[in-house]
């Protein structure tokens, strides 16, 4: 799942950084089709297990890349 893949590859980018989901305090998801991004926006139960982000769901007419579904924008922050 696109989705899915999206995570992964979130989670690589913050691991190579030294940070992980835990750290992660906005999330700002673009989607365009947000019916469907709701309907398997759960699986972010099992990669948030200490917090969820703040941040701001939209739907879009379309993205950079034609084709693409989905853009999420993080930022992360390490507590001292």
């Amino acid at each position: 799942m696109i989705f899915k893949n999206g995570y992964s590859d979130l989670e690589k980018i913050l691991q190579h950084y030294g940070y992980t989901y835990d750290d992660v305090v906005v999330e700002n998801v673009y989607a365009t089709n947000m019916t469907e991004f709701i309907r398997v926006s759960g699986y972010r139960n099992s990669i948030y297990k200490k917090q969820f982000p703040t941040g701001t769901w939209l739907e879009v007419k379309g993205l950079a890349v034609e084709g693409q579904l989905i853009e999420i924008d993080m930022e992360a922050h390490k507590t001292k």
